[in-house]
């Protein structure tokens, strides 16, 4: 590492950076803390480095639906909208690919999003996840440099297989989530046949103030689909909107898709011995640890009227929660909880909460923030624009509050020492759950990307595979052309001496 001279990595002011890996938390599993101003100001800078484009989720589609709940689940959340069996709500969705811009196929290998706004009583409540159930990184700070590596090459202006892979075989953790963009779920048919999955893990906590820790995992009702590698390029050459239409024209005549919602719950004692990290979005909860649980349905019944009002001006943060549900200390997810709000401010302006799509409708807002850009001045400024004041202005509620939890450790840099493995839901998901058409399309994908990245990176990431499940590395290796015994040696090594054998 630099230690001095042109090739220290410092701040935008030019002070040292000495740790970009892991941001300062409170204790070693704590959440986030504001003093880390290197990593709010990757964050902030990373938000505005596109105009107007979103930077992820650029291109998507669409509808508006209703939730339904069809299971008592109040004994876990006092969320209202989630109070009573047979309860519907009214929801907006979007869906869209990641990396790709906005004129980009929607066939594309990517993971999906999986946007979801509820209009409660209570205010909005925004369930912002993906297709798949984990991510690549797992900390926030590492969020700009991931995606910088899947956009264009800043010399050549196109995708460069080398800065794709360099940064994921240097990071063993997006193993898990790399297995599941190049299986044929990384390119499902429609935005229909697909799951949602949350994700992070969330607290939901009841009027008691007990809480317990929930994933959520969207099920799609009309049935997995997905195209294979040649059957997603040929669609692309033949309709790079597939999905977007396929969604519209089915609601368009009133076949409306559904989506069943089941949560895993894990008490708060059991998240600290769990044998893998809870708050760690490189990995699942087990079904078999914690079995799903029934709690509603979601169905999409309405088209917008304008794309540009609805589908481009909506604006997701998984930080707009309702009382009943909260935040958990997900490295990932506390970074989100500033990013999200952050873009939104620059991309469509600070009062881009009282555009129609992102209004609350079923609840009154009453703020102290005026003026700026685009103010509707929609509760009519009939009370003063500061706090504590006199003259009947708006309260907070206390009963609205989140229950604590327990932070304790030192504010630091923390590097996970949780007890954990990148690679053994990797290997599991391989070995014991995919099928042998599974395993085959998954090596002819990756080959099919893989092989036009240099060799020194090949072998580097063949050796991930190779220790999540040696027949995984020896496959690819052997369909790139590799030495699967240089691949074994390389898999048996430490990540630094691996990286430092396979060093430009």
């Amino acid at each position: 590492m630099a230690k001095n001279g042109k090739n220290r990595y410092t701040t935008a002011w030019g002070a040292p950076v000495a740790d970009d890996q892991n941001s300062i938390s409170a204790g070693e599993r704590g959440p986030l803390l504001l003093q880390d101003v290197h990593l709010l100001q990757k964050l902030a800078h990373f938000n505005r480095e596109r105009i107007p484009e979103r930077v992820v989720h650029a291109k998507g589609a669409g509808a508006y639906g209703y939730f339904e709940v069809t299971n008592d689940v109040s004994k876990y959340t006092k969320a209202k909208f989630l109070s009573r069996v047979g309860k519907k709500t009214e929801m907006f969705a979007r869906f869209s690919t990641v990396g790709g811009e906005r004129g980009s196929a929607d066939t594309a290998r990517d993971p999906r999003g999986f946007a979801l706004k509820f209009y409660t009583e209570d205010g909005n409540y925004d369930l912002v996840g993906n297709n798949t159930p984990v991510f690549f990184i797992r900390d926030t700070i590492k969020f700009p440099d991931f995606i910088h590596t899947q956009k264009r090459h800043p010399k050549s202006n196109l995708p460069d297989p080398d800065m794709f892979w360099d940064f994921l075989s240097l990071t063993p953790e997006s193993i898990h989530q790399v297995t599941i963009l190049f299986s044929d779920r990384g390119t499902p048919y429609s935005y229909r046949h697909m799951n949602g999955y949350s994700s992070h893990t969330y607290m939901w906590y009841n009027e008691k103030g007990d809480y317990h820790w929930v994933q959520f995992h969207f099920k799609t009702e009309q049935g997995i689909k997905n195209f294979n590698l040649h059957e997603a390029r040929e669609m692309a050459g033949k309709d790079p909107n597939h999905a977007t239409r396929d969604l519209y024209y089915t609601i368009e005549k009133g076949d409306y898709p559904s989506w069943k919602l089941e949560v895993q719950i894990m008490p708060p004692e059991d998240a600290k011995k769990y044998r893998f990290d809870a708050f760690d979005i490189t990995k699942v909860w087990l079904h078999a640890d914690y079995p799903p649980i029934e709690v509603g349905r979601m169905v999409l019944d309405k088209n917008p009227d304008n794309y540009f009002d609805d589908v481009e001006q909506a604006a997701f943060s998984p930080g707009n929660f309702v009382p009943g549900i909260g935040p958990s200390p997900d490295k990932m997810l506390q970074g989100r909880l500033f990013a999200y709000h952050d873009t939104h401010r620059h991309r469509l302006g600070p009062n881009y909460e009282q555009l129609p799509v992102n209004r609350a409708r079923h609840a009154q807002t009453r703020t102290y923030q005026r003026d700026g850009f685009m103010r509707q001045n929609l509760d009519g400024d009939l009370y003063p624009n500061y706090y504590p004041n006199s003259f009947d202005g708006p309260e907070p509620d206390p009963s609205s509050i989140e229950p604590p939890i327990d932070v304790t450790g030192l504010a630091m840099r923390h590097k996970p020492s949780y007890p954990q493995d990148d690679f053994i839901q990797t290997g599991l998901l391989y070995g014991k759950v995919m099928t042998d058409t599974d395993r085959n399309h998954l090596v002819e994908n990756i080959v099919d990307h893989l092989g036009d990245a240099q060799k020194r990176i090949q072998l580097r990431q063949c050796a991930l595979f190779y220790k999540a499940d040696p027949d995984y590395g020896t496959r690819v290796a052997e369909g790139i052309g590799l030495d699967a015994k240089e691949v074994k040696r390389l898999a048996e090594m430490s990540h630094e001496e691996r990286a430092k054998a396979t060093s430009a």
